[in-house]
């Protein structure tokens, strides 16, 4: 089993160029997507974190039609990258299983997401699923900077 780490770890690790992921220029593509997807991740934490900020304070501004819109945008842009990211290194959840522990967690994100500012019938209830989710979301980024699916474990 720690053989199995360690191999799929230095794979992980390794460029694709290095694998022969690439074509001439495609390191470039991928640092470009790689950019992308990481400006979405903070833009969509963001702005998360400003319409929870607007949902505990009862704000109208919640229901605007920009804080219904763009949010959808940004994260369309963050999975489209996610995806062509994937491709162009040849990662995928069902091979890697720090990969799919992010789609699990990106899974129950979403979910306690739609709870927080859409289904939950009390206040008390979109505040607790509010902030599960950003410590569900902080777990996404320690795995994604990790690559372990137990990213506190040694």
């Amino acid at each position: 089993m720690r053989r199995r780490a360690q191999t799929t770890r230095s794979v992980a690790s390794t460029s694709c160029s290095e694998r022969g992921g690439f074509h001439a220029g495609g390191h470039i593509e991928y640092l470009n997507i790689k950019l992308l997807h990481v400006t979405c991740v903070v833009a969509s934490y963001a702005l998360f974190l400003l319409r929870g900020v607007w949902m505990v304070q009862g704000s109208a501004l919640l229901q605007s039609r920009a804080a219904r819109i763009v949010p959808h945008v940004v994260d369309t842009v963050l999975l489209a990258s996610a995806i062509a990211l994937a491709v162009i290194s040849r990662q995928y959840p069902w091979a890697n299983d720090w990969l799919a522990a992010k789609v699990a967690a990106l899974v129950i994100y979403i979910g306690l997401g739609t709870v927080a500012l859409k289904r939950g019938k009390t206040r008390r209830t979109r505040i607790a699923a509010w902030l599960a989710a950003q410590a569900v979301f902080f777990y996404i980024v320690a795995v994604a900077l990790t690559r372990r699916p137990l990213p506190w474990a040694a």
